[in-house]
C-alpha cells in the first residue's frame, strides 16, 4: 500500500499506529454520533480494535490536509467506503474528495461498485456522498456505481 494523492492539498497516507492524533477525532462525541451512532468516546483498545479491522479487512489511510493529519478513510474487500474527518475541518470538502479517491482505488481493484452506510440522521453525509453519485439502497445504505 502507497501513499496516493488526492490533489495539491490532500495527501492519503497508509495506516500506522499514531494514537496522539487519531484518539481525539474519536472521542469527540459528535464525530462518535456521526461514524458510529455512539453516545461514548473511544478509549485506546476500540480505536486499535477498529483501526486492526479495517487493516485486516481492505486498506486504511489517514488523510493529511495542508500537512496535518485531519482524519481516516478505508476501503474494504465488500467496497464499503468509510471516512472520518476531524470536526475542525470538515465542511471543506475534504470528505468528498478523498472518497472519491477511495471510488478511483475500488476501480483500480475490479470492483464495479462501492458502498457506504451511513446513518439516516447523519443528513452532512449524505448530502456529501450524495453530491458525487452515491443513491440510497436501503435503510442506511447507499451504492455507487463505478
Amino acid at each position: 500500500m502507497q501513499e496516493r494523492i488526492v490533489d495539491s492539498e490532500i495527501r492519503l497516507i497508509p495506516y500506522y499506529r499514531n494514537d496522539a492524533v487519531s484518539l481525539p477525532w474519536y472521542q469527540d462525541l459528535d464525530v462518535c454520533k456521526q461514524v458510529d451512532n455512539r453516545d461514548k468516546p473511544y478509549d485506546i483498545e476500540l480505536l486499535h480494535d477498529m483501526y486492526d479491522y479495517l487493516s485486516s479487512h481492505g486498506e486504511c489511510y489517514y488523510i493529511e490536509y495542508k500537512g496535518e493529519l485531519v482524519g481516516d478513510v478505508s476501503i474494504r474487500e465488500n467496497a464499503e467506503i468509510a471516512i472520518v474527518v476531524c470536526k475542525e475541518f470538515q465542511n471543506r470538502h475534504i470528505g468528498r474528495r478523498c472518497i472519491k479517491e477511495m471510488m478511483y482505488l475500488a476501480s483500480e481493484k475490479g470492483m464495479d461498485h462501492v458502498i457506504a452506510n451511513i446513518y439516516s440522521f447523519n443528513k452532512q453525509s449524505q448530502h456529501a456522498f450524495e453530491s458525487i453519485g452515491f443513491y440510497p439502497t436501503g435503510e442506511e445504505w447507499y451504492r455507487c456505481d463505478l
